[in-house]
């Protein structure tokens, strides 16, 4: 059987990426052997969870963010233990967002940048889309709250965080969606081939 740490993908970047499209297009592809694990920010904000703007609500937000980041992953391997899951971002993520920087953010979680790429066995950084696409997408997404200056402020500070995964894959925004898929498609296929040699790479 594969282990936790062996069996988990973690698809980030900056917003307005395409993470959760390309997740869900993953797991239609490799509905036998691939599960994707939705955004847990995602799932507070649609289920009513305030977005309020000072600081100590934005503590707030990213602690329960995180909680429940961990909470889904346990879910999700107990419910499907022996398959690969694509993780519409990870614990990480939140780092990006913490009012006084990534160190405090570990501290207040006790937690570590290395403790939490410990759960993960491969990165996959989808770079943030154009200036001109994000506001596109912003439209469609009402808990996308970020102007432009702040999307690119996070997603430099995600990718600043990310990057250090001994497993990172960027993929740039400089290819049509079509070819970003078939690029991350092909990370993913060779996980899988990978994991189900039950190695590590």
């Amino acid at each position: 059987m594969i282990s936790r740490v062996e069996r988990r993908i973690v698809l980030t970047g900056g917003p307005c990426a395409g993470k959760t499209t390309l997740a869900q297009l993953i797991e239609r592809a490799y509905q036998n052997s691939i599960v994707a694990v939705p955004e847990a920010a995602s799932l507070l904000f649609s289920g009513g969870f305030p977005r309020f703007d000072p600081l100590e609500a934005q503590r707030s937000i990213q602690r329960a963010i995180f909680r429940v980041q961990h909470e889904l992953e346990s879910a999700f391997a107990a419910e499907y233990p022996d398959r690969l899951f694509v993780l519409d971002r990870g614990s990480v993520d939140g780092a990006a967002y913490w009012p006084e920087g990534p160190d405090a953010f570990f501290q207040t979680m006790n937690s570590s940048l290395e403790d939490e790429f410990q759960r993960y066995d491969r990165v996959i950084y989808l770079e943030s889309a154009a200036e001109a696409d994000y506001f596109r997408h912003k439209a469609r997404n009402p808990n996308r709250k970020e102007d432009w200056a702040q999307a690119k402020k996070l997603d430099d500070e995600t990718f600043r965080l990310w990057s250090k995964h001994p497993h990172f894959t960027l993929i740039n925004n400089n290819r049509s969606f079509e070819r970003k898929v078939l690029e991350v498609i092909s990370v993913v296929s060779d996980s899988l081939s990978f994991f189900a040699g039950g190695e590590k790479k």
